[in-house]
């Protein structure tokens, strides 16, 4: 992927924090369960989805989600992405590269949220981008409770915001899973950790209403959605422009593309579930199998749609 050096950066939503607090979550957070990959780290996602969900019932969340992420410590301006202004500086720099992948997936969801009425869960939500993309190290304390490296990436419903502990990508992603490696898997992340920002728009997440596992469960049908809303931003990245009306992102390659299926194989269940424990056992699925997310990530790409929780099957 390739940006355009003449393009500006709004860095306005990138945060930088780490070494936060550790220990359980307190007043109205959330706990957010680590553990090992595969058994609480890279699906932890559909543990949030059910404790922010049961804790809305409850009466537990804030009805602002900038309240709970306001409240978080551990998290700072810090410089990291000051020096992030134009495309050039992303054409050079991953972080700056992360910033311009934020514009342009906000960009993006601005003209496309329009086109998802009539998902299931579609309520009279607006499109509004990410309040924050976090990036920290170690651990963070966040509007879901407090979470550490184990966690993975993630998108956190109470604060709107994605966080990102980049050593994810070489130290579990590439040596731990097998992925792939190259700029474009963090850029499939991020992409995918906005679909959840998305679905949480729509309603969508709100139907996550069970615990239940497996191949069709609902929680593997809210992930295969990010998957897909993560393949129609890659289709349309190029379309995407900074304030000034100058186009962010110059192309999108096959090899980018063949990076994202890679790394979505590679967190599929079926694969973690052979690498950790020998075996796979379909009924404990979270996330869908490689072959589920490579599919809903290339009907998104295509355009075929991105409704999961309306399909008969995943």
């Amino acid at each position: 992927m390739r940006f355009n050096p003449k393009a500006r950066l709004d860095t306005s939503r990138m945060r930088q924090g780490g070494s936060g607090r550790s220990g359980s979550a307190g007043g109205r957070g959330l706990p957010i369960p680590s553990g090992a990959v595969g058994r609480g780290g890279i699906g932890t996602l559909v543990v949030v989805v059910l404790l922010y969900v049961a804790a809305q019932a409850l009466g537990l969340t804030g009805d602002d989600p900038g309240d709970a992420g306001a409240s978080s410590s551990g998290l700072t301006d810090l410089s990291r992405y000051d020096g992030c202004t134009t495309g050039e500086d992303a054409n050079s720099s991953l972080d700056c590269a992360r910033v311009a992948i934020e514009n342009s997936l906000s960009d993006y969801w601005a003209g496309a949220f329009g086109d998802l009425r009539g998902y299931r869960g579609t309520g009279s939500a607006r499109f509004e981008p990410v309040t924050s993309l976090y990036t920290f190290s170690r651990s963070v304390d966040t509007g879901c409770g407090p979470a550490d490296s184990s966690v993975g990436p993630f998108y956190c419903p109470s604060d709107a915001s994605i966080y990102l502990d980049t050593t994810f990508f070489d130290d579990v992603l590439e040596r731990q899973l097998g992925g792939p490696d190259g700029a474009f898997v963090e850029f499939y992340v991020i992409a995918h950790e906005y679909g959840h920002h998305i679905s949480n728009l729509l309603g969508s997440m709100g139907l996550v209403t069970s615990q239940a596992t497996g191949p069709q469960s609902q929680g593997v049908r809210l992930e295969l959605q990010a998957d897909c809303f993560a393949g129609m931003w890659a289709a349309h990245a190029t379309r995407t422009r900074d304030a000034d009306g100058q186009v962010l992102v110059e192309d999108v390659t096959k090899s980018d593309l063949d990076q994202a299926l890679a790394a979505a194989a590679a967190v599929g269940d079926d694969r973690i579930e052979e690498r950790t424990q020998g075996r796979v056992t379909p009924e404990s699925w979270t996330h869908g199998s490689a072959e589920q997310r490579q599919a809903w990530f290339t009907r998104g790409f295509e355009g075929r749609g991105c409704d999961t929780f309306a399909a008969r099957r995943v």
